[in-house]
């Protein structure tokens, strides 16, 4: 009996250590190949920059100037919004501009952003697109670092670094801004060993072949874009001086929602795309998809694998009841605290494993609704408070 606890104590904890520390470890060994050539062309391409948008009223006009002032020739660069059938007035303030060069194209009905990025590829006459949000900012030299990417022949798609930013209040929810930094510390990782394996939804651009592919309503373009690369034997990468400040979600708990949402559809995504996991045809491309989303999106069953070997290694050993079952308080205290902290704004030592915690229930949940096949074309998108950005 002891023997088979501790091998299934030893699985429960193999599965986060790989996902997290031997992951990057391997990543780091195999990182020979770098990142695409960031010298600048003679002659800065023409873009078109599409943003999907759904009633975003509040930020559409600050997020559209922040584009139009970035450093780009304003010559070469066209920007064309897609509402999804916005009831807000976000038609009327993008209409408002269109003087200085947007265009607005109008969905009847809502579809979702997916959606919208389809028809958006009917839009598209320039060879690289260029994929942002309503509610994020781009640095105003975010767009010459990301372009400059496609410079190597070989990159089909290029990721912008998210920087995750919060007000006062969004301050609840700094477990949110550890995690993205460290999944742009991943990126990087993975670029240099060959390319990445998931697009920043706020900010990423593509070879307009790529942008053509349809993806299905309920799927995530942003995580499909670097496996349709693959697939047309160009890589993505992530370009660290392409800066897109993305606000924090307002709380733990709506980035819970959102964590379901976007993995949810992940899983989904994934599975349209399974064939990419075969390592014979797709080697070391397949063994990172597994690594950087299957195997974390895992830690669930992982999670109950190990709960399991506790009450086991419980029963057999009676000596260890205290300390698993301090263990399992400690895990949830600090669950519980980062979501119901007085005040809402939890220390950085709670707010980060309650993030964590938080995340391994969202992923279970993702795949009760993935299997259920639960899909959700349109949603109400999470709304972000402003942040200025310095």
């Amino acid at each position: 009996m002891t023997a088979l606890v501790l091998g299934l104590l030893a699985l429960g904890l193999a599965v986060p250590v790989y996902a997290y520390v031997g992951y990057p470890l391997l990543l780091a060994l195999f990182g020979s190949r770098g990142g695409p050539g960031r010298a600048a062309p003679h002659e800065w391409p023409p873009i078109t920059i599409i943003l999907p948008a759904y009633n975003e009223a509040a930020v559409i006009a600050s997020t559209l100037d922040a584009i139009l002032d970035a450093d780009y020739p304003a010559d070469r660069r066209r920007i064309v919004v897609i509402s999804d059938a916005s009831t807000d007035g976000t038609d009327e303030i993008v209409r408002g501009l269109a003087h200085r060069g947007v265009e607005l194209v109008r969905l009847p009905a809502r579809g979702g952003k997916t959606a919208a990025e389809n028809v958006a590829a009917q839009h598209v006459s320039t060879d690289i697109v260029v994929n942002t949000d309503a509610s994020v900012r781009l640095h105003p030299q975010a767009l010459k670092p990301l372009v400059a990417a496609f410079a190597d022949p070989s990159v089909g798609i290029a990721s912008g670094r998210d920087v995750s930013v919060g007000s006062s209040a969004s301050a609840a929810n700094v477990g949110e801004s550890s995690y993205v930094g460290y999944e742009m510390w991943i990126r990087d990782l993975e670029t240099r060993a060959g390319g990445i394996v998931g697009a920043s939804g706020c900010f990423f651009a593509s070879r307009r072949e790529l942008q053509g592919e349809i993806v299905p309503e309920a799927l995530s373009r942003d995580f499909a874009a670097p496996l349709v690369a693959r697939e047309h034997g160009f890589r993505a990468v992530s370009v660290r001086d392409a800066v897109c400040y993305v606000p924090r979600a307002g709380s733990l708990r709506r980035e819970y929602w959102r964590k379901v949402r976007t993995m949810t559809r992940g899983l989904q995504t994934l599975y349209y795309k399974r064939h990419l996991l075969n390592p014979r045809r797709y080697g070391r491309f397949a063994w990172m998809l597994w690594s950087h989303k299957l195997v974390r999106w895992l830690l669930p069953f992982a999670a109950v694998v190990g709960v399991a070997a506790g009450v086991l290694l419980g029963v057999d050993w009676p000596a260890a009841r205290p300390w698993l079952a301090a263990g399992g308080a400690a895990v949830g205290l600090l669950a519980a605290a980062a979501w119901w902290w007085p005040g809402g704004t939890p220390p950085r030592l709670v707010a980060v494993p309650g993030y964590l915690v938080w995340g391994i229930v969202a992923a279970l949940h993702a795949w009760i609704n993935a299997v259920r096949g639960d899909v959700n074309p349109t949603w109400e998108p999470t709304r972000r408070d402003p942040v200025p950005v310095r």
